[in-house]
Order: C-alpha cells, then structure tokens, then sequence
C-alpha cells in the first residue's frame, strides 16, 4: 500500500513499549539505524538502546535493523556490538529489504513493526512491504538537509496526528 503517513508518531524509540508491542501480536521491530537509534557517526549503541533491546526480547520480540548507510561497515559494526541482525545498503523504500528481514526471521507483515526517522524511506518502504510503521523523531537535525526534509515532511506527521493512532 502506498503511504506517507506513519501509523503513530513517537519522539524516541524508547517510548515504542514492549509490552504494548506484544499484546498487538508483534514479533519482530525492524528499525532504521542513523537517526532513529543512534546519532550518526556514533559508532557503539548505547546501555539506552541495549536494555530496549532487552525488554524486547524478554517479550520474544526480535529487533532488526534496517539502514540505507552508504559507509559500508556502519550497520555491520554496530549490529555485532548489539547482536542483532541487519541489512545494510537496504534501498529503502524498495520493499525487498523489508521481505527479507521478515524471511529470515519467520514473521508476516501483519506481525511486524518499523520504526524510522523518514517519512520517505523508513514509512514509505514499511508501507510499500505491508508494515506497520511509527515515525521517530529525528535524533539530530544537523545539517541544512536534515532540516529541509525534516519540513517537507510536516504534512504527513500533520495527517497522522488528525487521523489518530493505528497500532
């Protein structure tokens, strides 16, 4: 289905609760990785972003990253540090990636959630794949582009808070 408009708006990951996620049938979180956990060019995750993954998979739920970084060893690294899976270069919003996350850990769509910092990859890729999707609120907006696309992209945070909650 084609949307720009995230199912829930959310200002941090850690506001994206396990308990909720598991009593609406989710068993994988696929995630972006620059901006939505961890601020570009940080090279380790954070005891912040270890004890989420924790609770996840306390509530048998699998954390996967997603990244479209150019820098090819970027996910890898810091995927091996927090021991998840992922996939690097995913050319978001193609759905392929998408699917083949899902496929490598068992799950349907209808049982899997991605969480970005862009309406026009992480959203709109989750959307094109079947997912539900919650939009984070950038971590850093850094840069002048960051900022421009961080503006094109009100109107579809404006919609999703109009429309309501859908996860």
């Amino acid at each position: 289905m084609f949307s720009l408009v995230p199912d829930r708006i959310e200002n941090s990951f850690t506001q994206v609760k396990p308990d909720e996620l598991e009593k609406n049938g989710i068993r994988l979180v696929l995630a972006d990785l620059d901006n939505t956990l961890a601020r570009y060019h940080q090279p380790d995750p954070d005891e912040g972003l270890k004890g989420w993954r924790d609770q996840l998979e306390q509530k048998g739920i699998a954390l996967f990253v997603v990244s479209n970084s150019r820098r090819p060893q970027r996910a890898q690294r810091f995927c091996t540090e927090l021991g998840i899976p992922y996939i690097g270069h995913a050319a978001k919003p193609h759905a392929e990636a998408f699917r083949e996350a899902m496929n490598q850990c068992g799950c349907r769509p209808e049982e899997t959630l991605m969480i970005g910092d862009q309406i026009f990859t992480d959203i709109l890729g989750a959307h094109n794949a079947g997912i539900r999707a919650i939009y984070i609120r950038a971590i850093a907006l850094d840069s002048a582009f960051r900022k421009i696309r961080y503006g094109i992209e009100a109107p579809f945070r404006a919609l999703c808070r109009l429309r309501g909650d859908r996860i």
